[in-house]
């Protein structure tokens, strides 16, 4: 009996030890393979014309954006230029208590660079991509905007357009030509935020609408 209650109990470990094993594995080439996929969206870019350009916000220092937002502002202003949109719109509230919001500094970059100010909307609230993107749609529609440009760094893109698309927003992608993320050594970090990032947005929406993936 001893013996045969023991062989029960490796049976039992062997198997846990399996399905602990093999769930590693699952989340291992989840990870993988959404990073893979976020690295290869990098490069998606649109041509259409729309209403207006969403510039996702970042850091600002003191009344100068950061070089990551510089990045973004700059290729805003590219796409306002060539005619690809009529408008801009400039996200992000206060990081830090002191800053200047990052939408005004943003705005005040790209009026520098001439564009005309009438051209500029704001959103002064959002800390976060989902709110820059909610907020912006609020902004844009109080403009008689329908149709969006995202711009941001490449390996932000891919995120940026999931959330983009599950609020229902018309938009295609822009991601800036140049990136402040020019190392493997500072892009690593930012993929691997990026990817952490968009795992948890699809296990919430696999979550909040379970009956949406079962079909």
């Amino acid at each position: 009996m001893e013996s045969k209650s023991r062989i029960r109990k490796i049976k039992r470990r062997h198997w846990l030890v399996i399905s602990i094993a093999s769930l590693v594995l699952i989340g291992l080439i989840w990870t993988i393979t959404t990073a893979l996929l976020i690295w290869a969206y990098s490069d998606e870019e649109s041509p259409r014309q729309s209403d207006a350009a969403i510039i996702l916000g970042a850091a600002v220092e003191g009344d100068n954006p950061s070089p990551v937002f510089r990045e973004r502002i700059e290729h805003g202003i590219i796409l306002y230029r060539q005619g690809t949109v009529s408008h801009l719109i400039f996200t992000g509230g206060i990081g830090s208590a002191g800053e200047r919001a990052e939408a005004e500094v943003g705005r005040d970059y790209a009026v520098a660079h001439g564009v005309d100010p009438a051209d500029i909307q704001l959103e002064l609230e959002s800390r976060i991509t989902e709110e820059n993107l909610v907020n912006s749609i609020s902004v844009g529609g109080q403009s008689g905007f329908h149709t969006y440009t995202i711009v941001s760094d490449p390996l932000h893109m891919k995120r940026a357009m999931k959330l983009a698309n599950g609020l229902g927003m018309d938009a295609v992608p822009s991601p800036t030509r140049t990136t402040a993320y020019k190392t493997w050594r500072s892009q690593f970090p930012f993929l691997a935020r990026e990817t952490i990032l968009y795992m948890g947005y699809m296990v919430k929406g696999w979550i909040d609408n379970p009956q949406q993936h079962d079909k």
